[in-house]
């Protein structure tokens, strides 16, 4: 496939994938974009109207024609896009091919806002803009206009480009950019429709809203604008009483670093930064082994490890203990988790304590003895020292350390089990996950007694029984379930929660501080302030 210097060139894409890489900030469930003409013509008052009587629509509503009389500047008539411009945009740009200029080309391109008289043509009053084919001239809310470009007749393809950061307008003119029609006006109108003016027979004009690609390179524009936004974030100075910003940020990176249980990495960290880490290494590994073991769907025994390290944590936390449960029922389903079946004459454990079928947590050593050795030597030699269980800082599990690189979503994720291992396969062990899911809707129905009932609870331990009623769960409706990726969340959710039981952030400030933003970010687009269509996180970061 042929590299497109803007992808969004690429004729290949859908107008969707087109719009989305254009404008990421829109969300088009609140402010859809501009996408066709508007039909409207019957209004109670005719500044309502967005199409004038003598405009003809056809093609999907994008071919605009002229059907009126023509003989005076009377006859002109307008029509405007089915929404306005969404500010969020940041830098907004349709095109328009002149298909025929008719008898004499006195033809508008430009912009209007709600409310705006269809009779005329676009530019000529208060709020309205265009740009004239008849004369080349640039028209801004009068009916004089200004000396702008060139004329353009049948063949041509002319764009208009409205920047919603500083209220100024361009044009182009055969993928030519022709400069700059007006600028900062004070009172531009929110809410700017793309608009066409015709105003003698046969004139004929077709409109792209990004259905196809453009003649003219406006993600070159946008480019440019994302390095002036980015420049501006750049120079903010720092809030002198947020402490010492080197301070800050280490402390930022060290805490994510403590918070995914990177151990070797953080006292690495802490060392060339000369700082203090906020836990001991010993319960930051231990938190470490729990998390491979949730993510390599191994749930029983990471039941039993925390049930362990961290006594009465489950037990304060009944709704995540439940959501472990029912996660362990489903990996018991794919073969991920295996359940020793406890004696029938009380074999002393309940149905919560049951751990998987390795019988002890250090069954992950040899795992973890491998990335150990790739993480290299240093403080091997104490990593393999066993200590007592005591508040939570009980050792019994090798260090291992993961790159930095590497979020918990990629922490030792099992690809999935086999389907030779599902339990569906085996009578012994299907029997075994019988008892098992009758213990867990008695724990459902004690939940309920003490606590209400909780529909996400129900929900969630219905979708987990409905795998049982397929003969291969896998290729199902509710299949989904099964996949890897469901254990990141509860994952995250066991690790806030035995953070929070050490009085440590449930949350690391870096992640809060990216939530923030982005939500800010939001804001400023339901505020109509364009500059954050050019100052997206991601690839800010990049």
């Amino acid at each position: 496939t042929m590299e497109y210097e803007s992808p969004s060139q690429s004729p290949t894409l859908t107008q969707d994938e087109r719009l989305k890489l254009l404008y990421p900030m829109v969300n088009e469930d609140e402010t859809p974009l501009p996408r066709c003409w508007s039909t409207k013509t019957v209004a109670p008052n005719h500044l309502l109207q967005d199409k004038y009587n003598y405009i003809g629509l056809s093609q999907s509503n994008l071919r605009v024609h002229y059907k009126g009389h023509g003989k005076t500047h009377k006859d002109a008539s307008s029509v405007r896009a089915t929404h306005p411009i969404p500010a969020s945009c940041g830098l907004y740009y349709f095109e328009v091919k002149i298909i025929s200029k008719g008898r004499d080309g006195y033809m508008g391109v430009g912009l209007s806002a709600q409310g705006v008289n269809m009779n005329r043509l676009p530019g000529w009053d208060k709020h309205s803009y265009g740009y004239h084919g008849d004369d080349g001239h640039s028209f801004c809310s009068s009916g004089t206009g200004q000396a702008y470009g060139p004329t353009f007749t049948t063949g041509d393809v002319i764009g208009c480009g409205i920047n919603l950061i500083d209220g100024s307008c361009f044009y182009t003119k055969n993928g030519h950019h022709l400069g700059i029609a007006f600028q900062g006006f004070a009172d531009l109108p929110s809410g700017l429709y793309p608009t066409v003016g015709l105003q003698t027979p046969g004139e004929v004009i077709d409109a792209n809203f990004g259905q196809e690609p453009f003649k003219f390179d406006i993600e070159g524009e946008m480019r440019e604008l994302r390095r002036k936004t980015q420049g501006v974030i750049e120079e903010l100075s720092w809030p002198r009483k947020q402490g010492d910003a080197q301070a800050v940020l280490h402390n930022m990176v060290s805490t994510y670093l403590v918070h995914h249980g990177y151990s070797q990495t953080a006292e690495s960290f802490a060392k060339s930064a000369g700082q203090e880490i906020s836990e001991e290494l010993t319960s930051m590994r231990n938190r470490q082994h729990i998390q491979k073991l949730v993510l390599a769907g191994k749930l029983g025994e990471a039941i039993s490890t925390v049930d362990q390290l961290y006594p009465g944590l489950l037990a304060l936390n009944q709704d995540l203990h439940f959501r472990l449960k029912v996660r362990q029922f489903i990996e018991m389903v794919s073969g991920a988790d295996t359940l020793e079946i406890e004696s029938e004459s009380g074999g002393g454990k309940s149905w919560a304590d049951t751990s998987s079928s390795s019988g002890h947590s250090g069954s992950n050593m040899d795992m973890e003895e491998q990335v150990d050795n790739a993480g290299g030597e240093v403080g091997n030699h104490e990593n393999h020292q066993t200590e007592q269980a005591v508040n939570g800082n009980s050792q019994n599990t090798s260090n291992g350390n993961i790159d930095c690189d590497h979020s918990t979503d990629n922490m030792d994720v099992d690809a999935g089990a086999p389907r030779g291992n599902s339990i569906l396969a085996n009578p012994a062990r299907f029997e075994c996950l019988i008892r098992f899911g009758r213990s867990l809707h008695v724990f459902a129905t004690q939940l309920e007694q003490e606590k209400g009932r909780s529909e996400a609870n129900s929900t969630m331990l219905q979708e987990a029984f409905s795998l049982l009623a397929y003969a291969d769960p896998w290729d199902s409706p509710v299949g989904g379930q099964l996949d890897p990726a469901g254990r990141e969340s509860v994952c995250a959710q066991l690790n806030s929660a035995i953070l929070e039981s050490k009085n440590l952030p449930g949350r690391p400030p870096l992640e809060i501080s990216l939530a923030h933003s982005a939500h800010l970010l939001k804001l400023m687009s339901n505020s109509e302030l364009g500059a954050c269509a050019f100052a997206d996180i991601q690839t800010i970061l990049n």
